[in-house]
């Protein structure tokens, strides 16, 4: 794995990384076990990166990651603020897609406080003292629509000022943005400097809508760009297949047109469709890390051979037209 220094700060991380959603039970619920297993095989691999979130199964993903990390060192750790978690007043069986996760309840908030309560409360699951990555997680309209005015106004007003005050005081080495659009993205570095953001979706194979504004900015900046998302939620790795999944629900027409085109120049160089998004998004030169997750080690595995597979010329000569263009 290549290691890439974040922003200007001491954060480093594996150029390809583990994200934690899915340990989280995501869509399925999984055994302890199993999640200690797919985090022990991305280990092995070579991944030193782990993201993961509150959001995550209501805190059962870092309760996970943080016993997989237990006398381990050497790793870069990211988690996010914007959710304060409180024990539930009611059992809770399914929760934003988590089966059986653990119960507690959500609270948004993104001023100073509550990104400081966020962050101690990750410490405690985590079972570590300070993070090395601190993300803002689904600021933005593409969450919160009507209600975002009101989350964005307790950023500025006291949550960003607090992230440079945490960093400035050692309890992280790098904040930044972990979301699903731009429009935020730039709202935020107008307000001021962030270190790192975390863009799921945006650029892909499929949706380079990144390249536009955020990625010229980011440069400019020397903000660095963690890529999720690579596969749009499913489509770049299904194909156009009955029931599709773009951006966590059915795929429009148009993108399983869109998707079907690029499956035909996949297949004609010679490579998986899955493949060539994957390599798309490592070679990118804006990428410093492409986050994969998975609850399966086989998935893991099979996505981290096809990008150790050097792409026969003809696919080569695919993406870089692609990426061209």
């Amino acid at each position: 794995m290549r290691t890439t220094k974040i922003g200007q700060t001491a954060a480093t991380v594996t150029d390809i990384s583990f994200g934690c959603a899915s340990i989280g039970n995501l869509y399925r619920e999984i055994p302890d076990a199993v999640a200690q297993d797919v985090l022990q095989e991305a280990w092995d691999s070579g991944i030193r990166y782990f993201d993961t979130a509150p959001h995550y199964g209501r805190g059962l993903s870092e309760q996970r990651l943080g016993r997989f990390l237990q006398g381990r060192d050497g790793f870069t750790l990211s988690t996010k603020v914007g959710r304060v978690l409180r024990p539930a007043a009611a059992p809770i069986s399914e929760a934003d897609s988590y089966v059986n996760p653990a119960q507690n309840d959500v609270h948004y908030d993104y001023s100073g406080d509550g990104i400081e309560e966020s962050l101690e409360q990750s410490l405690k699951r985590l079972g570590v003292g300070r993070i090395n990555i601190l993300y803002v997680h689904d600021l933005g309209t593409y969450t919160h629509g009507a209600a975002n005015p009101a989350h964005m106004d307790a950023f500025l007003g006291s949550g960003y000022e607090r992230l440079v005050r945490l960093k400035e005081a050692g309890r992280i080495d790098a904040f930044g943005l972990g979301v699903n659009e731009c429009d935020v993205c730039l709202q935020v570095t107008d307000h001021g400097p962030v270190d790192v953001i975390l863009l799921a979706g945006r650029l892909t194979l499929l949706d380079r809508s990144a390249e536009v504004e955020l990625v010229p900015r980011c440069r400019a900046a020397g903000t660095s760009l963690v890529l999720g998302g690579v596969f749009n939620s499913g489509i770049l790795a299904t194909g156009p297949v009955e029931g599709a999944t773009y951006d966590y629900g059915p795929a429009p027409q148009q993108v399983l047109d869109r998707v079907a085109a690029l499956q035909d120049l996949a297949q004609s160089a010679g490579v998986p469709l899955a493949s060539l998004a994957l390599h798309f998004a490592r070679q990118h030169p804006a990428a410093s890390s492409v986050l994969l997750g998975t609850a399966k080690p086989a998935t893991l595995r099979r996505n981290l051979q096809a990008l150790q597979q050097d792409l026969p010329p003809k696919a080569k000569d695919a993406l870089a037209k692609v990426m061209m263009a």
